[in-house]
């Protein structure tokens, strides 16, 4: 066994970040099956009761705005207080709007301040007592595959999941420094996943997405063999293709091409040759 598969084992408790639905939810439930219990923290209302109602005993909701430091310091405090060591921090809470370069200043702050600010808030909070606690523990980060290849149409989302792949890694490398392997961080990078911010009122799930089920089975695989990076395929995308065009975005500054030349015109057919090789 290793130590982040230690982490997971029953009895140990899991703290899940934006665990009312979604991919959050998804890995309340896994975690919950395997033994563990589980806070699940999100905004106050129905859907975090009913996710928390939903996993019975051994289940708490958590309310808590991720994006308030005060607040995720004190969630930190009353579940070190009511529950005990914590063995699993899943940061997943996100949110999808945001914009363009030119979209609103508070659009921008507040997709910063869920997707990036809400996991730093975390980490800083939550972190620190589990290197104390001096046994197995795992960190993981919900980034996404826009905070790598970085397509033009949401800014905001991918600054936000950029800094969440940086700040993830450079935690890593501070865990390995003070704690050897026994608290381990881990990116998460799903793709096209059915949850309520991509369904956008939509109901059936599309062909192409991948449940958030799926996300979190690849998750568990990621963990149990010790990745960092655990990049999450869906119906519509390879692990090829995924490795090509994260290549392609290295690339562009290697190369010094085009900014998101991908994207760019002069450069669509030599990325459609890339892509086929």
């Amino acid at each position: 066994m290793t130590t982040s598969t230690a982490a997971l084992s029953s009895g140990n408790l899991a703290v899940v970040t934006g665990a009312a639905g979604g991919i959050g939810l998804a890995a309340a439930r896994a975690f919950h099956a395997q033994g563990l219990r589980v806070c699940l923290v999100d905004l106050a209302g129905e859907a975090l009761d009913r996710a928390a109602a939903e996993l019975g005993d051994g289940a708490t909701a958590c309310p808590c705005d991720v994006a308030d430091a005060a607040q995720v310091a004190a969630l930190a405090n009353r579940v070190a207080a009511d529950h005990g060591p914590v063995s699993v921090l899943m940061n997943n809470a996100g949110i999808g709007a945001g914009g363009d370069v030119f979209a609103r200043g508070d659009v921008w702050r507040q997709v910063i301040g869920v997707n990036l600010f809400g996991v730093l808030n975390g980490v800083q909070s939550f972190v620190p007592a589990m290197i104390a606690h001096d046994a197995p523990a795992l960190v993981i980060n919900t980034g996404s595959k826009q905070g790598i290849t970085q397509p033009p149409g949401n800014t905001a989302y991918n600054v936000s999941k950029s800094g969440v792949k940086a700040l993830t890694e450079g935690l890593a490398h501070t865990l390995r420094e003070q704690t050897g392997d026994r608290v381990t961080a881990h990116l998460l990078i799903p793709g096209y996943t059915f949850t309520g911010m991509t369904a956008r009122g939509a109901t059936d799930k599309p062909d192409g997405a991948w449940t958030g089920e799926e996300v979190v089975d690849r998750m568990l695989a990621g963990v149990a063999a010790g990745d960092f990076y655990i990049l999450c395929q869906d119906n519509e995308t390879t692990l090829e293709q995924d490795r090509r065009r994260i290549r392609w975005a290295a690339d562009d500054v290697a190369e010094n091409r085009p900014a998101l030349s991908r994207w760019h015109p002069d450069w669509a057919d030599h990325f459609a040759a890339h892509m086929a090789e």
